[in-house]
């Protein structure tokens, strides 16, 4: 759970916020409760649950009735209809991370399981003593921190507990290392293959995420942009609401111009140049980019073939930087924007076909 949490956190995803105090869905930075919230509903996954939990009345040490809500296990849940609607994931999928889920709480005395804790110990929170069966503890003593294992035992003498069992963790560790590294060799390949298909589809997911934002920022702009559009001019107090509300979409929409890796003053260059499109209702008003497929197709992160540096481009059809770029914005030559790595910048198309042209058009 900590974990998809701080994935979204990392990835600077937001997440839908409603309440009864909200007109509208807010997008703010996620939190652990919403993550929990989600991941741990039925209806994430298709299924319709009524009745989770119970409200009852007790009687406190003082005598005193009060109430309190009580949540009920799955068999006694109300209503429980599975494929009651389309899910996110399937309802498998649910419970095989709601299984996962609570193994990751700490668990009980006397039993397995359980998170991760800090340290450099292998087994903390996983061995258990061999004498009594309870869960071993872990201990570091020195400068250097080294790790040992004891159970504190249930055994009095003179009056102190005395361990029922005390033991050195550096060559245990030495030797679960050598044993787990051997047993993962054959497995190695596949290990590595399945761990860059998992980076491959967490970009992929962190992209879905961003064009989504994309659209929403987007449809908010132009719904803003309808509204205030459709106010009539004696209106003035409601139009300098809208105006502000339409202003600050477009704020939104810059552009997700951080998401195709560009500043505001390279914008403003490209809009100088004619590389992207954009208009203003008045001068000094803000720009309003439509991030249209097309456009958003332009942001690559390797040159495709034949592209290549303005420099080198005005160098082989042999007219200044200017003229290149006014053909980008007729249409006549292809350009895309390369936006990582060391060859960043915008790249031309020049083939032969372009060049032909440019030797009919001299």
């Amino acid at each position: 759970m900590r974990r998809v949490w701080l994935w979204f956190r990392s990835e600077e995803l937001n997440f839908p916020l409603q309440s009864i105090q909200l007109r509208e869905i807010q997008w703010v930075a996620p939190t652990y409760h919403a993550i929990h919230s989600v991941l741990t509903s039925p209806v994430y996954a298709g299924a319709y649950v009524y009745g989770k939990t119970r409200h009852e009345r007790y009687v406190d040490e003082q005598g005193r009735v009060r109430k309190r809500v009580r949540k009920l296990p799955r068999s006694e849940w109300g209503v429980l209809i599975p494929e009651h609607h389309e899910g996110y994931i399937d309802w498998a999928s649910y419970e095989a991370n709601q299984t996962r889920i609570s193994t990751n709480i700490r668990p009980l005395p006397h039993q397995g399981g359980g998170a991760v804790r800090e340290g450099a110990a292998l087994l903390q929170g996983l061995a258990t003593c061999g004498h009594c069966g309870r869960r071993l503890r872990t201990h570091y003593r020195g400068r250097n921190h080294t790790p040992g294992y004891h159970c504190a035992g249930k055994d009095i003498v003179d009056g102190r507990g005395v361990y029922c069992l005390s033991v050195g963790g550096v060559q245990i560790d030495e030797a679960l290392t050598h044993a787990f590294l051997e047993a993962l060799t054959p497995a190695g390949m596949q290990a590595a293959l399945a761990a860059a298909e998992q980076l491959e589809a967490n970009h992929d997911a962190a992209l879905g995420q961003w064009r989504l934002a994309l659209e929403r920022a987007r449809y908010e702009a132009e719904r803003a942009e309808r509204r205030y559009r459709a106010v009539e001019p004696e209106n003035r107090l409601v139009a300098r609401g809208l105006e502000a509300e339409w202003e600050q979409r477009l704020r939104d929409l810059e552009q997700a111009a951080k998401i195709l890796g560009t500043a505001p003053s390279t914008i403003h260059r490209w809009l100088n140049d004619g590389f992207i499109a954009g208009e203003q209702i008045t001068p000094g008003a803000p720009w309003q980019i439509r991030l249209t497929d097309e456009l958003l197709n332009r942001f690559v992160e390797d040159a495709p073939e034949g592209f290549v540096t303005m420099q080198e481009a005005t160098k082989i059809l042999g007219v200044s930087r200017q003229t290149v770029l006014q053909r980008v914005k007729s249409g006549e030559l292809d350009a895309v924007h390369v936006y990582r790595g060391r060859k960043k910048g915008i790249r031309i198309n020049v083939n032969d076909d372009q060049l032909d042209l440019f030797n009919q058009s001299s």
